[in-house]
């Protein structure tokens, strides 16, 4: 449909025109929409990162309606370029939304262990999440820029090694690269599509040139180059990853610090993040020991991605994940943590939506519906009343992380989306309880 792929111009005012005309179609009948499925996808990057389905904020907000997905939250790597529109458009289309920010942080304490960033001990990913603007307090606004300012130079680094490696196949950062984003916040995936059509435009003969580059049997090229994204992930696990001839070993200076990141959420009033990968690195070994750390620090929620913990063909493999993906939500739930969960969609192939109905999630489905009304619930609370789970209200009325997380939670579930339910809210503030405010 041509509205559909409207949405993903890089003219906000196309975007939001075309939402409109969709909207208004789906209330009248003339798009078919499912009913919501009590699913939830929290974890979706927009094209303002990279979403490899090229999805923006407004498209993402339209997927989850025109598919009946009830909660979506975005995430995008060291910007927060989609909140407001994202927060917009859910309210537009009826569907709970949140949106958060992703990046990397060093964290000394686990200097000899690898994390969660395969091969690359002591750096950690970590996330912001319940965002309400995409501009950040004066005080702050210097901590966003130096991280968007780092990912462009650890970028055009790269790039320069990349170049002379691949020449006669070259690209220009700016020329090449940038136009591939809506705002300039480029990525590996991005370059990674610039490389390859480079190639494409500059040699005769690919499956050659990608072997000797590669260091691949051309055979093997060959058969990959049918397959996108699997080609993709070649070139990318070749040239950009650890061994790559564009990758450096990151160290203690290559990424903002974990506490001028925190710095960061919560001068928006957002919540720091943790994240889990699989359990199985040495510093996860020690989940514990890290996430009291990252509490200590300000953490007040986990992120999960579900689908690469039990999705997995290989039996065996298979059982071990999804015991350590069942151990570390019972830790989660110990730790008074909740769950924000989804599929990322940063590469091909990733799932629109976790399949809530396979067996192996059944024992965490409700803790993973719970989190995401509960992040939904702070977000509704801290844009119509301003008493999100960092306002003065909340610590006065609601003191322990237990209690917030019981009152967003519920909060989440009791008030639905929309533009009339926000004004509703609106009253709500410091003379109102807890118990009035869910009452109401």
């Amino acid at each position: 449909m041509a509205l559909e792929q409207l949405l993903n111009s890089y003219s906000l005012d196309a975007r939001l025109a075309a939402l409109g005309e969709l909207v208004e179609m789906a209330d009248a009948g003339a798009v078919d929409c499912q009913t919501p499925a009590g699913v939830a996808n929290m974890h979706c990057h927009t094209f303002f990162s990279f979403n490899a389905y090229g999805r923006s904020p407004s498209s993402l907000a339209w997927l989850a309606r025109r598919r009946g997905y009830s909660l979506m939250g975005t995430v995008d790597f060291d910007v927060l370029d989609a909140v407001e529109e994202f927060l917009t458009a859910c309210d537009r289309v009826g569907v709970r939304g949140s949106a958060g920010m992703e990046t990397r942080v060093y964290i000394p304490e686990f200097a000899t262990r690898e994390i969660n960033s395969p091969g690359e001990p002591g750096v950690y990913y970590h996330m912001g999440i319940g965002f309400v603007s995409g501009t950040a307090p004066d005080g702050a606004a210097p901590i966003l820029a130096d991280m968007r300012e780092r990912a462009a130079r650890r970028n055009r680094d790269m790039a320069e090694r990349i170049n002379a490696h691949l020449d006669p196949v070259r690209i220009d950062y700016d020329r090449d690269v940038l136009p591939l984003t809506p705002a300039g916040n480029a990525t590996e995936r991005h370059m990674l599509a610039a490389y390859t059509r480079a190639a494409e435009k500059t040699v005769p003969d690919l499956p050659v040139f990608w072997s000797v580059k590669l260091n691949v049997p051309a055979d093997q090229i060959g058969a990959s180059l049918s397959d996108p994204a699997k080609f993709q992930n070649l070139v990318r696990a070749r040239l950009m990853k650890r061994g790559g001839v564009g990758y450096v070993q990151p160290g203690a200076d290559s990424f903002p610090t974990l506490g001028d990141v925190h710095r960061l959420i919560l001068a928006c009033e957002a919540l720091p993040c943790a994240t889990w990968l699989d359990g199985t690195s040495a510093g996860e070994k020690d989940i514990e020991e890290l996430l009291g750390l990252l509490i200590g620090q300000g953490v007040v929620a986990l992120n999960i991605i579900p689908d690469r913990n039990w999705n997995i063909a290989d039996v065996d493999t298979r059982r071990i994940k999804v015991q350590k993906l069942y151990k570390i939500v019972q830790v989660a739930a110990e730790l008074d943590l909740p769950l924000n969960i989804g599929t990322e969609m940063n590469a091909s192939g990733q799932k629109l939506i976790d399949d809530f109905d396979a067996s192996e999630l059944a024992p965490v489905r409700q803790a993973f519906l719970d989190g995401a009304h509960f992040i939904y619930g702070h977000t509704l609370m801290a844009r119509a009343a301003k008493i999100g789970y960092q306002s003065d209200w909340a610590k006065k009325n609601l003191p322990t992380r237990r209690q917030r997380n019981a009152f967003y939670t519920a909060a989440g579930y009791r008030f639905p989306p929309g533009r009339a339910r926000m004004a509703r809210l609106a009253g709500c503030g410091p003379q109102n309880t807890p118990a009035e405010i869910l009452g109401a």
